[in-house]
């Protein structure tokens, strides 16, 4: 038996292992990424997006219409804050109209189409008498209701047909009569033709643009062929084409795209020039809260359709991507909440109010970036008009009521915890996850290191 000199047992040594790899250090940009991805992916990010979105749009709307308006009201005679009261007002009504269809079941939403409907198509006719029926800014389009209060019944049109066509196509969904292109296009494009032709009777082409995208908004979800959707949409670029060459005035404000002075004749592009003056000056973070100088006369219709120049001039290019940022966000939760839902009134409702806010933000920003004509069409949530903003705060009350009701969404609101007010020992659903909570929490504590 070999041994060492000492006798004792010769010493193994231990074999040397391969070094283990180390982990990759980690990525703070890959972790952040992750992590949004995660966040994005939530049930209720469609509805957080939309509820605060829409409220954010809102509140910062106020703000700059007070700030717009004030040398407008005081050129009138009128109070400084005469605009943002109003305003003010149309929208805390806004605010219970968004509450009430937030909490409305979609059957009710559904039963509301044809009253709405009925309603709209009365009051635009109504608009066309003669002593009630009343004229701004060259457009018959307006019904007084006493004092200084009026109401555009054009605007209330674009719900009318988001809802009622929504509801109709989800009923021919049903009977799987979508396949035939004459179920896809009556009544729905008749009873759409029916209101572009009242709202053009009064000259708001602005308006009646926004209600043909609808229309095709309706017409692509609900899968109508190429063949159909060109056919539908050469029929109605031929009216617009012939609408603006027999009118001078819109002759005129096709001229002004890419305007950078002010010209002589009927084409002056006044307007349209001063808006790229107002975004032009303000900078990265603009002149400051109150402190343009393009509202002070220069600019016409500060608080209303150019209200957006007047944000970059007073909050500069921050300002201005900070309500882009906040309409791309509204867009993309009611496309998700399109794309998600099993129900097809659910998905022509929600794609139908996308369509509407997303195309008159684009049109309104893009007239006053000088890139398309001025159509005289409001920024949604954000400019000055009551007649605008009651409708449109409805619809997003829609969008949050559809956010809501999905089913991974309705699960997350479930797990909440409950109600103040009940007692804790009344039985019901939520006697028996109060307790699994709180045994749960006791457990983690004395798996802590807790006595």
């Amino acid at each position: 038996m070999s041994g060492s000199r000492t006798g004792r047992p010769p010493v193994q040594r231990a074999v040397r292992r391969p070094a283990a790899p180390r982990p990759p250090r980690d990525n703070p940009v890959r972790r952040f990424v992750t992590r949004a991805r995660r966040a994005w992916d939530r049930p209720l990010t469609a509805y957080y997006l939309i509820l605060g979105g829409s409220v954010l749009i809102t509140v910062l709307g106020l703000v700059m219409v007070y700030s717009a308006s004030q040398i407008t009201a005081l050129q009138l005679s009128l109070p400084g804050s005469y605009f943002f009261r109003k305003q003010f007002l149309a929208a805390a009504i806004g605010g219970v109209l968004m509450f009430a269809a937030s909490r409305m079941p979609v059957k009710l939403h559904r039963a509301l189409a044809y009253p709405i409907l009925a309603g709209a198509v009365f009051l635009m006719a109504l608009v066309q008498v003669p002593g009630i029926g009343m004229a701004v800014n060259g457009n018959q389009n307006w019904i007084s209701l006493g004092g200084s209060f009026q109401i555009q019944p054009s605007e209330f049109g674009k719900l009318a047909l988001v809802l009622w066509g929504a509801d109709l196509m989800a009923r021919k969904h049903d009977r799987k009569l979508l396949t035939q292109w004459k179920h896809m296009l009556v009544p729905l494009v008749p009873v759409s033709f029916l209101l572009l032709g009242l709202i053009m009777l009064g000259g708001d082409m602005g308006t009646a643009i926004i209600l043909t995208a609808i229309l095709f908004g309706l017409l692509w979800l609900a899968g109508a062929p190429t063949r159909l959707f060109v056919g539908v949409l050469s029929v109605a670029g031929a009216i617009g084409v012939l609408l603006i060459k027999t009118s001078p005035n819109r002759m005129a404000r096709l001229a002004c795209i890419g305007a950078t002075e002010p010209r002589s004749g009927v084409a002056d592009c006044w307007q349209a020039v001063h808006g790229i003056y107002a975004l032009a000056s303000g900078g990265l973070f603009g002149s400051g809260l109150g402190a343009s100088v393009e509202k002070w006369g220069q600019l016409p219709e500060a608080h209303t359709d150019f209200i957006f120049a007047v944000t970059g001039e007073e909050l500069g290019l921050a300002g201005t991507l900070s309500v882009l940022a906040l309409f791309a966000a509204l867009g993309y939760a009611g496309i998700r909440v399109a794309g998600r839902t099993e129900d097809p009134f659910v998905r022509y409702a929600a794609g139908g109010v996308t369509t509407w806010i997303t195309a008159q933000a684009v049109i309104n920003i893009g007239a006053v970036l000088g890139l398309l004509p001025i159509a005289g069409v409001p920024l949604p949530l954000f400019s000055y008009g009551g007649s605008a903003l009651l409708p449109t705060m409805f619809a997003i009350g829609l969008l949050i009521a559809f956010a809501r009701d999905e089913p991974a969404a309705r699960a997350a609101l479930a797990m909440r915890q409950p109600r103040f007010g009940r007692k804790r020992g009344a039985g019901g659903p939520r006697g028996p996850r109060r307790w699994n909570t709180m045994r749960r929490r006791a457990s983690a504590a004395r798996s802590s290191g807790e006595r």
